[in-house]
């Protein structure tokens, strides 16, 4: 059921722009963001030698385990809250969940 934008993390390296343009994220507060993720080690950011105004992000193998060990509390909470739903109760909340998110 969750579906949740990766930037990086699924699909290789990326800009700080396309990771604003997919978040919907103003830039001022995905530099920010990734600023305070650099600090802690989890992406790396490098100037792109094609184009040297541009910052290619890439998230570090300890950026990796962070998201797994994410994944996996996340599994664990969607679980407990969807305990009670049936499996067809489940996709119908699926279903409705996606048509919201869709607009």
């Amino acid at each position: 059921m969750r579906e949740l934008p990766r930037g990086g993390a699924e699909f290789g390296d990326v800009t700080q722009a396309q990771l604003g343009r997919d978040t919907g994220i103003d830039r001022s507060d995905v530099t920010a963001v990734l600023v305070h993720l650099e600090e802690r080690e989890l992406v790396a950011r490098e100037v792109d030698p094609s184009h040297r105004r541009r910052k290619i992000v890439s998230i570090t193998t300890k950026g990796r385990r962070a998201l797994i060990n994410l994944d996996e509390v996340l599994d664990e909470i969607q679980e407990e809250l969807l305990a009670p739903l049936t499996a067809v109760q489940r996709e119908q909340l699926h279903r409705i969940m996606l048509r919201i998110a869709e607009g």
